[in-house]
């Protein structure tokens, strides 16, 4: 009998394997408010495995990381969207992108623990990288607004569901470092196609 760890991990990879690469930042919403905002994360890989990572890595860390390491990202992925809306130019984004599911995908595969700053830190700058390709994203809404609301909830959700799924594994820590693995390879992937 199959273990329902397994089945989310199978149903994690089997997604993650039908989404193109790097998709989720074409640089023009196809929507126009609150609900295409929400869906948006869920169609890109990089987007996808990055927020599920960062709730993964959290509950590794445990402690106040738990809850911080994804308010950190959720807060500096907005004030970057706020950033692109301003004109504020930031090179080589998508490598950057691809790179930080890449690094979140090892730091959950070995269980990296570091100090909170370190830590809060590099899902700031992670987190910098992701908000801004979506603050692009936002002047082609026809309410930027709802449409900004809706893709940071959708990131909150992602971070919940890692943070369950870490918290689900914490016992069986192969199945996240697993998980982890799986990741890392996804951002190799994308990093290689960036």
């Amino acid at each position: 009998m199959k273990s329902p760890l397994s089945s989310v991990l199978f149903g994690l990879c089997f997604f993650g394997a039908l989404l193109s690469g790097a998709e989720a930042h074409t640089f023009g919403a196809h929507g126009t408010g609150f609900a295409e905002g929400f869906t948006h994360p869920f169609y890109g890989l990089d987007h996808l495995f990055a927020m599920i990572a960062v709730g993964i890595w959290a509950a590794q860390l445990g402690g106040l990381a738990t809850w911080l390491a994804p308010l950190t990202f959720v807060a500096v992925m907005a004030g970057s969207a706020l950033l692109a809306l301003h004109g504020f130019e930031l090179p080589m984004l998508e490598p950057a992108i691809a790179s930080s599911v890449l690094v979140l995908g090892l730091l959950v595969a070995f269980a990296v623990r570091l100090p909170v700053g370190v830590s809060l830190s590099l899902v700031g700058l992670f987190a910098l990288f992701h908000g801004y390709a979506h603050g692009q994203e936002l002047p082609h809404a026809a309410s930027a607004m709802l449409y900004g609301v809706g893709f940071l909830l959708a990131t909150g959700l992602l971070h919940g569901l890692g943070l369950g799924f870490g918290c689900m594994t914490c016992r069986v820590a192969l199945v996240s470092r697993l998980g982890g693995s799986v990741i890392a390879t996804a951002g190799l992937f994308l990093l290689v196609t960036a």
